[in-house]
């Protein structure tokens, strides 16, 4: 995954235990309709649910929780799910979750190194589609991925369980 560009020095790598606190701030406050306090946030994203969920994206062949750093910081989340499907000849699907940049940080080109990443990394795991679904209130991340080459092919659902 050398060959994706990065003229900020931003760093890759799978997240740890260590990172879940800082990736459960990054989401809230990267959430289109977020209203709680910094200090909400923090003890919010110390509640062991998320280390549960973590846990769970760890076993998972299929997932891998990334991080973004900078200057020793985690800066960026997201996370990539591939899915083997029967589509396509059996063509292998990644899909992008959770991709948010701190918001101190943005349109500093994090974000491009993120999901350039993530694309190789679906790509040397046989992936032949990458695809995201984002907020319908985010419409400055819609504009960032179509700039990144993604395309609005399809209109998505939700079903609360």
């Amino acid at each position: 995954m050398n060959d994706v560009p990065n003229p900020h020095g931003i760093t890759m790598r799978e997240a740890t235990r260590d990172d879940v606190a800082r990736v459960v701030e990054l989401i809230m406050l990267g959430a289109a309709k977020q209203t709680r306090t910094a200090a909400e946030i923090a003890e919010e994203a110390r509640h062991p649910s998320y280390l549960a969920a973590f846990e769970a994206i760890s076993a998972s062949a299929y997932s891998t929780l990334l991080v973004a750093e900078l200057e020793g910081e985690v800066v960026g989340t997201l996370q990539v799910t591939l899915t083997p499907g029967l589509v396509h000849r059996g063509r292998t699907r990644s899909r992008l979750e959770s991709v948010h940049v701190d918001p101190a940080r943005r349109s500093g080109g994090i974000g491009a190194v993120m999901v350039g990443y993530a694309v190789a990394f679906a790509r040397e795991r046989g992936a032949g589609l990458v695809e995201l679904t984002s907020d319908k209130a985010r419409e400055a991340a819609h504009r960032f991925y179509l700039r990144l080459g993604f395309k609005q092919t399809h209109e998505g659902f939700k079903l609360e369980l």
